[in-house]
């Protein structure tokens, strides 16, 4: 009787044993499967916290927008700003005299020829446009003004565009080109002319200068 005694009381404690056992391996499997989806939620967030920074920043970034004006007098400046166009994105627009410039009146060995005569007389260069504004130009940030070079100045018919708009809090990059002359002071003075915006030096360009050199020089302004 006492050997029976003995053999219940000892299956009862193994058996509280073993529930016990089994009771703590749930909580640590429950307490290790609650940590492995805190863990998985955290990496959750956090992926979704870096993407939605990396969203914002893409989303974020407003580069100004830019716009290439030019006078043309054979095409050569024509050339050189759509390759500018081509490689910032931006607009152009072309400045057009109400009374367009023949292949006389450009013929600066006839001393009187038209702009013979106007090189002559500054009275003469105020050279009325098509238009001299641009649509939306508040919402440009960086200028481009291209003109061919007539004697060691910028084409007069650049003036009036200049004349007529505010460049104040814009950056403006004059270009020219032309066969032999530097660009000379021309840029500065439009900057005079102009007596607003942050203008950089400017850049002459050859007659037949290539897209590739062009594009290089605008990667280097860093714009």
């Amino acid at each position: 009787m006492k050997k029976r005694l003995l053999s219940l009381l000892i299956a009862g404690v193994m058996t509280a044993g073993l529930l016990s056992g089994c009771g703590a391996s749930e909580d640590t499997q429950n307490q290790s499967d609650s940590a492995a989806q805190s863990d998985q939620s955290a990496d959750e967030s956090s992926s979704d916290i870096e993407t939605n920074a990396e969203d914002t920043s893409d989303g974020g970034a407003s580069d100004g927008k830019t716009l290439v004006v030019y006078y043309s007098a054979t095409g050569n400046t024509e050339a050189v700003a759509n390759y500018i166009a081509d490689a910032t994105g931006g607009d152009l627009f072309e400045l057009e005299p109400v009374e367009p410039y023949t292949d006389d009146d450009l013929n600066y060995n006839d001393e009187n020829s038209r702009v013979s005569q106007e090189y002559a007389d500054e009275s003469l260069r105020d050279v009325e446009l098509v238009s001299a504004t641009v649509e939306g130009f508040d919402e440009y940030e960086n200028i481009f003004v291209g003109y061919p070079i007539w004697w060691q100045v910028a084409a007069w018919p650049v003036n009036q565009f200049i004349e007529n708009n505010d460049f104040t809090g814009k950056t403006v990059i004059p270009f020219c080109t032309s066969a032999s002359s530097g660009i000379g002071d021309s840029g500065q003075l439009l900057e005079e002319m102009a007596g607003t915006g942050n203008w950089l030096e400017g850049q002459r360009f050859r007659s037949s200068v290539s897209e590739e050199d062009v594009v290089a020089w605008v990667d280097s302004l860093g714009l």
